[in-house]
């Protein structure tokens, strides 16, 4: 059985880890969007995946992040004993 505090320390590294693999994933959309800004046509369409691939790694964080809460929660509450 974990306790409280193994708990909380898990959930924080997890969250770092999926906000740095988003902060990752937009520098390297805007890196891209940036090296073919001179291309008109390219940079279009880079801008197109630039805003896709925005909204895909968002809805993803958010949903990530939302799961687990919920598993933390359920974490908390069986160690706790909070099962009610």
């Amino acid at each position: 059985m974990s306790s409280y505090r193994d708990v909380q320390t898990a959930v924080r590294v997890e969250k770092l880890r999926i906000w740095f693999a988003w902060v990752c994933g937009n520098i390297i959309l805007l890196i891209l969007a940036n090296g073919t800004k001179d291309v008109r046509i390219v940079s279009t369409i880079t801008l197109v995946l630039l805003i896709v691939g925005f909204l895909a790694l968002t809805t993803a964080l958010f949903r990530m992040t939302g799961a687990l809460n919920r598993k933390a929660a359920a974490a908390r509450r069986e160690v706790l004993g909070d099962d009610a």
